[in-house]
């Protein structure tokens, strides 16, 4: 019979072991995404000051903020509140800008609660969005030509935790004056599959969270197979950014791929990026590195172990997408 991972976690308390960028061990808030991670307005040029407050409102549409966030040592609630503020860079709101709770309350343990629980906010275009794209205005010497950022921040912790203890994350939203003309909104990046290669076999791998499969794909302890994300055509926007000298350029995204997993590791723990001197594009790929021994890193692995996979797909104009994935680890 398979093990639940969380068990094995115990031995992790007493050695004081370190947690790699690649393995989460507790409270970890993995990633943040928006629906519209970038919305367009459309302004004068001659005279871009001149747009009425309600002009500019009545040209965004509601945003959903979700949050991934996984603790994989616990079993409890977690206490977590949402908040609207300006971007001030280091994923808390200034104590002296407009802020809004939009969320708060209390979210069912998200690693093993059926179905799994939903950790998102709405932001409307309303006054409340309104008085923070002013705020972040007044302190912008291009007067918002460039591009308004604005966030989305999360202060998260146990449900009967010290607040002293929580994790803070945020996400950054964009509104953009649609310069040039044939500027477009960004879009969330998204795939097709993640392939998994097993012995020379690829087949795709399956997703879920390990709760949610009652029989994950097995691999050998020990093994390193080859995860590749996908990508369908189209993925990768063209955009179009202008120049200082006048003009415009037409680029295109480039997307990377953030790789997590609870126990084990990874050859690399992010992927793809930019093209490397010569022009070569970097590669997708990961190895994955099937643990053979507890957490204590001692300990032989006395049975299966269910470990969770996390991919964060992100693009670098604030879109981004995660995947979750379990594999069974067999001694």
């Amino acid at each position: 019979m398979r093990r639940v991972l969380p068990i094995a976690l115990a031995l992790t308390g007493a050695c004081g072991s370190f947690e790699s960028e690649d393995v989460v061990l507790d409270l970890r808030i993995l990633a943040m995404t928006a629906t519209l991670p970038e919305q367009m307005v459309d302004v004068d040029l001659a005279d871009p000051g001149s747009i009425m407050p309600a002009a500019l409102l009545d040209q965004l549409a509601p945003s959903e903020v979700c949050v991934l966030v996984a603790e994989p040592d616990q079993d409890r609630r977690l206490r977590y509140t949402l908040t609207l503020c300006p971007d001030s860079g280091d994923r808390r709101c200034n104590s002296g800008d407009p802020q809004v709770v939009l969320a708060s309350g209390l979210l069912d343990d998200p690693d093993t609660t059926i179905p799994t629980p939903r950790l998102c906010a709405t932001i409307q275009p309303d006054g409340n969005l309104l008085g923070v794209l002013l705020r972040t205005i007044e302190g912008d010497s291009l007067g918002g030509l460039a591009g308004v950022d604005y966030a989305m921040t999360l202060q998260i912790g146990g449900e009967d935790d010290d607040p002293a203890l929580d994790a803070f994350g945020a996400k950054t939203i964009r509104v953009s004056p649609r310069i040039p003309a044939t500027r477009a909104a960004n879009m969330n990046p998204f795939l097709e599959r993640i392939d998994i290669m097993i012995d020379d076999v690829t087949l795709p791998l399956p997703l879920g969270r390990c709760v949610d499969q009652p029989a994950p794909l097995e691999i050998a302890a020990g093994s390193r197979p080859r995860l590749t994300p996908i990508e369908p055509d189209g993925v990768r926007e063209p955009y179009v950014v202008p120049r200082l000298e006048g003009g415009v350029q037409m680029l295109v995204e480039t997307l990377t791929y953030q790789w997590l997993t609870g126990h084990g590791g990874f050859s690399a723990g992010s992927t793809g990026g930019n093209r490397d001197i010569a022009g070569n594009p970097p590669p997708l790929f990961t190895d994955f590195k099937a643990p053979t021994k507890e957490l204590d890193g001692k300990t032989p692995l006395a049975g299966p172990i269910d470990v969770p996979l996390w991919i964060v797909q992100r693009d670098e104009r604030l879109g981004s997408k995660w995947y979750e994935s379990c594999l069974r680890i067999v001694p």
